[in-house]
């Protein structure tokens, strides 16, 4: 017998949870009877009614034929690309950005990769929000950093649960992550949470990954408020994207930016660390990063504005529905990002052992893909997107109705 002498890491294999593992798994479990319904990812390209400005199309194009841009890009970015994404981000910022705050990542989930690493110490450990996003859960078991969860409550608006915070923190504790408008939980936190949130980062000791993926999508009471206008109180590194904002997610391009008036993060050898990595790994496009300035600087407010409105309409919609479902419950009307959490009450429910169970059987039932919320750190819990149009979300959810009612217990289809 032959015998070699490697095999697969095991330990990828066991942190590897993410969406779009899920999302492959629910497909090869949908019935063939009826046209798949994807509630479970959020891709606005699924909906017709969003579009990308014809700016941004232009603005690659131009730079693409231009024959300038050919070349492989600076370390961390076009200069002109890094100047356009602070002086963006600046709009709303006290304390305002330069070009060398800025690192240029293949997307959101790139930047991740890069920030989590720079600080794993050896023993540190990362507090993130439940429900959350998994990409963080998964890249800092890779790198070693213990990962310890925050509560976010979904009876106050799913507002940090600061008291929980404050206690799982010792001194190995380094960072602390917020979504914010919340991936999956559809909130917006305010003005004076954010502060209460660096003011308890600062007394840790502690500085904010703040995660704008969905910044400015906010379509509720509750304006977008950047973390960075608190950096004078706690250091922040904020990741974006032009995934959600601009309707391209598969263009993946993202930034890091280090909002820090203090220069914390040049003391502690953190934007050192940044740097280092930003060398040995993979760069958006040359062409895409100079098509960027025009992006952001040309997009004019009606494109922003009329998403806005297609947004508020899908998640006013959803919620309306979910009141009509027996056995789930929405806590919290959404208003912000393009997602939201669910609870299912299994007590009203028959032949349904947990949430995964929930959202296979649906799959196979209904052809209805919806996320089971142990995915983000909820058992029990489902996470809905609204990012599609109205037709499809009522016809998901009118599936999601009939499934329910088909598995309630007596009691509950008598009510009913």
């Amino acid at each position: 017998m032959e015998k070699w002498k490697f095999q697969g890491n095991q330990g990828l294999k066991s942190s590897a949870v993410s969406v779009r593992g899920v999302f492959n798994v629910l497909m090869q479990s949908i019935s063939k009877e009826k046209e798949v319904v994807r509630l479970c990812r959020v891709d606005p390209t699924d909906n017709p009614l969003f579009s990308a400005d014809p700016v941004a199309a232009h603005a690659v194009s131009t730079a693409a034929h231009s024959g300038n841009f050919n070349c492989y890009p600076p370390t961390f970015g076009l200069p002109q690309a890094r100047r356009a994404i602070a002086e963006y981000l600046s709009r709303d910022l006290p304390n305002k950005l330069s070009a060398e705050d800025i690192y240029v990542t293949d997307g959101a989930t790139q930047a991740i990769d890069i920030i989590l690493p720079v600080f794993a110490t050896p023993g540190a450990n990362i507090l993130l929000p439940r429900p959350g996003y998994p990409q963080y859960e998964t890249r800092a078991a890779l790198c070693g950093l213990e990962v310890r969860h925050f509560d976010l409550l979904p009876n106050s608006s799913w507002e940090v649960d600061i008291d929980s915070l404050e206690a799982l923190a010792d001194d190995k504790t380094v960072a602390m992550v917020l979504i914010s408008p919340s991936n999956p939980c559809g909130n917006v936190f305010t003005y004076q949470h954010l502060k209460r949130v660096a003011e308890t980062a600062r007394k840790l000791g502690i500085f904010v990954i703040s995660d704008e993926v969905y910044a400015h999508i906010a379509f509720g009471s509750n304006p977008f408020v950047p973390m960075g206008v608190f950096s004078s109180i706690a250091p922040v590194i904020t990741l974006g994207s032009i995934s959600k904002r601009w309707i391209l997610p598969g263009w993946r391009f993202g930034w890091i930016a280090t909002c820090d008036p203090h220069g914390i993060f040049q003391k502690t050898g953190i934007a050192a660390n940044i740097e280092s990595y930003m060398e040995i790994t993979s760069d958006p496009p040359t062409f895409m990063q100079a098509a960027i300035p025009e992006i952001l600087e040309r997009i004019n407010d009606e494109f922003y504005s009329k998403n806005l409105d297609i947004t508020r309409e899908a998640a006013n919609a959803l919620y309306e529905r979910f009141k009509e479902i027996p056995s789930l419950i929405c806590p919290h009307k959404p208003d912000g990002a393009m997602a939201v959490m669910v609870q299912i009450n299994l007590s009203q429910i028959e032949g349904i052992a947990d949430d995964v169970d929930f959202c296979v059987k649906l799959a196979k039932e209904e052809s209805l893909l919806i996320l089971p919320g142990v995915i983000v750190g909820l058992k029990n819990w489902l996470r809905v997107s609204f990012g599609l149009e109205r037709s499809a979300i009522e016809e998901g959810l009118s599936r999601l109705k009939a499934f329910c009612l088909r598995h309630a217990k007596m009691s509950q289809q008598i009510s009913a």
